[in-house]
């Protein structure tokens, strides 16, 4: 079966906001294919569904961050998201903060949202957290095995543990080159 939305327009609209992997009711809506206020009512009709852990609205803090993680896509990723961009028909802005979804949350939405395109795009969200929590997993594995080795290993090997420790924990950052706006 073809994929009805790409991996890669999904794994951008997932952020992270108090630890939790969630998504925005606004993308949910676009991949949906409805618009953001009436997946909100479906929501809302069906609360006893969505406890705290699996949605929330954002404070006006999180929301300030969030936006500031967003960066602008490039025109690759403008063509994806393209696909399932909803216009808001020239109404404005957001009237109200944006609920969040977490992965409980995005599978309980299956309940509530009953049209075959919902279906199909939920399971490919669902599909994508599962990857990246393997992901993470592997990540976590790997990690734990360096410093198993690094515990295992003499002198010999010190000085190479430390440069990768190094570079595990690098912050640095890159200097920019060429033109800068003032």
């Amino acid at each position: 079966m073809k994929d009805i939305v790409f991996q890669e327009v999904i794994e951008q609209k997932i952020y992270l906001i108090k630890n939790q992997k969630v998504m925005l009711d606004r993308d949910l809506a676009a991949l949906y294919g409805v618009p953001t206020f009436r997946l909100n009512e479906a929501v809302k009709r069906n609360k006893k569904r969505f406890p705290e852990d699996f949605m929330y609205r954002l404070s006006k803090q999180e929301d300030i961050s969030l936006r500031s993680q967003i960066v602008t896509l490039n025109e690759k990723d403008q063509s994806l998201t393209s696909q399932i961009a909803i216009s808001n028909n020239g109404r404005g802005g957001r009237r109200y903060l944006p609920y969040v979804f977490t992965d409980y949350g995005i599978a309980m939405l299956s309940s509530v949202l009953n049209s075959d395109r919902a279906i199909a795009v939920n399971i490919q969200i669902i599909r994508t957290f599962i990857k990246l929590r393997k992901l993470l997993a592997t990540h976590a594995d790997l990690l734990k095995k360096i410093e198993a080795m690094e515990r295992g290993y003499g002198r010999q090997f010190r000085i190479v543990f430390e440069i990768l420790k190094e570079l595990r924990e690098s912050k640095k950052k890159i200097k920019k080159i060429g033109f800068r706006p003032k």
